[in-house]
């Protein structure tokens, strides 16, 4: 049972970090047509991080607050290393200073805060 829950901490952690690059880089875009493509796909990734939130355990209790920053922790460097690969591609107007703000939203919003 403990493989599975790990696994699926993992899965959540994936899906959530893809919502939060997309996030942030639908608010980087000028391009309507190509922001409303990092918008759809933010919100296909979210509602799949939910799903599996609500394996883990009940929404309506709390994780450890090791679970919790361990899931922070990963989702920090995580989000911060595809931004930085994307700024390498030449992207540009993407806020790193708001990588911490979005991630705190998103916990929050997925009840994991």
């Amino acid at each position: 049972m403990l493989q599975n829950r790990n696994q699926l901490i993992e899965l959540f952690i994936g899906n959530i970090t893809n919502a939060i690059v997309h996030r942030i880089l639908e608010k980087a875009i000028k391009k309507e047509e190509i922001a409303d493509k990092y918008r759809k796909e933010l919100i296909t990734s979210f509602e799949v991080a939910k799903k599996y939130r609500e394996k883990i355990n009940p929404v309506t209790s709390s994780l450890p607050d090791k679970d919790v920053l361990y899931i922070e922790e990963k989702i920090i460097k995580r989000v911060k290393a595809e931004l930085n690969l994307r700024i390498e591609r030449g992207y540009e107007n993407i806020d790193l200073d708001a990588v911490e703000q979005e991630i705190d939203k998103s916990l929050r919003e997925a009840k994991i805060m």
